[in-house]
């Protein structure tokens, strides 16, 4: 099986990175896992024959069966088709949070390691954010925004920039200083260039294991905001209100936790063997066993 989904991985000749991320058995875990996720939420109606808001209320708390892979909840509602469609909305939010914090945090470090007289203030701003817990953070902005997804992706993003941008800045001071970039300089390439050019190719790097592990951060988070009341508002599911909605019946409707809860577990574990392997692969500094 690894063999297969190695061949299948397996880019062309010209692509050594991804030939070795091909090789790489962290990697490929992850990608399956993610992969598989991925391909439930965007065919989700073709999986599931119910609507995951209906509500029938005499096929209330019904265990794991044949016709109901993961039970019902509290309202008759299919849980295996909740979790499907849930994917979609958590996936989302996670991506969002991962493409908005790279976004800015990546502008806003090779900015800071760019421009001398901007370092100073722009690190002080992200350290003045890193000094609250993340999702302390999180839950004081959504709270403020109002309970919706583009409220949630714009808190968690505020809460994860600070990490990025610190992360891509250390890589930004060091790549400035290297022979090819002062060549560049001294042929005149303007700042723009530079950071087009040099800096920000060679920061993709941290820049892409960084942002696999806020998707997962996110992902997380979305779950406990939702389970405190700030998430996404019902009744559009999503892995995290499923969980809230479920916290009743803990006990006897074990299903309605676990389930979803299992899929946060996988979603979480994919993108952080996703990002080790970006890590062992991209950092020349690593040398390990693929």
């Amino acid at each position: 099986m690894a063999e297969a989904v190695s061949d299948l991985l397996a880019p062309p000749r010209r692509f050594p990175v991804l030939r070795r991320l091909a090789r790489h058995r962290s990697f490929r875990v992850g990608f399956v896992i993610v992969l598989v996720l991925l391909l439930a939420a965007i065919f989700a109606p073709l999986l599931t024959g119910f609507d995951p808001t209906a509500m029938r209320a005499r096929l209330r708390f019904r265990p794991p069966q044949a016709a109901y892979l993961f039970g019902t909840d509290n309202f008759g509602r299919d849980v295996f088709t909740r979790c499907l469609y849930g994917a979609r909305l958590s996936l989302t939010i996670g991506f969002g949070v991962a493409v908005l914090s790279g976004v800015i945090g990546a502008a806003a470090g090779i900015a800071s390691a760019q421009f001398r007289w901007l370092d100073g203030a722009m690190m002080r701003l992200m350290d003045g954010l890193m000094a609250f817990p993340a999702i302390i953070l999180a839950i004081g902005l959504a709270a403020a925004m109002g309970p919706n997804i583009g409220s949630l992706i714009v808190a968690l993003s505020v809460a994860y920039i600070p990490r990025t941008a610190r992360i891509v800045r250390a890589s930004a001071l060091v790549v400035r200083e290297l022979e090819f970039v002062d060549a560049s300089r001294v042929a005149g390439a303007s700042s723009l260039r530079i950071i087009v050019k040099h800096l920000l190719p060679n920061c993709m790097g941290p820049l892409l294991v960084q942002l696999t592990f806020v998707f997962a951060y996110a992902i997380l988070a979305e779950a406990a905001l939702s389970f405190l009341g700030i998430g996404p508002p019902p009744p559009a599911p999503s892995w995290g209100n499923i969980i809230a909605e479920g916290r009743d019946q803990a006990v006897e409707a074990w299903w309605i936790m676990f389930f979803p809860g299992m899929a946060i577990s996988l979603a979480t574990l994919g993108m952080n063997l996703l990002g080790d392997g970006l890590r062992d692969v991209l950092d020349p500094r690593l040398k390990v066993e693929t």
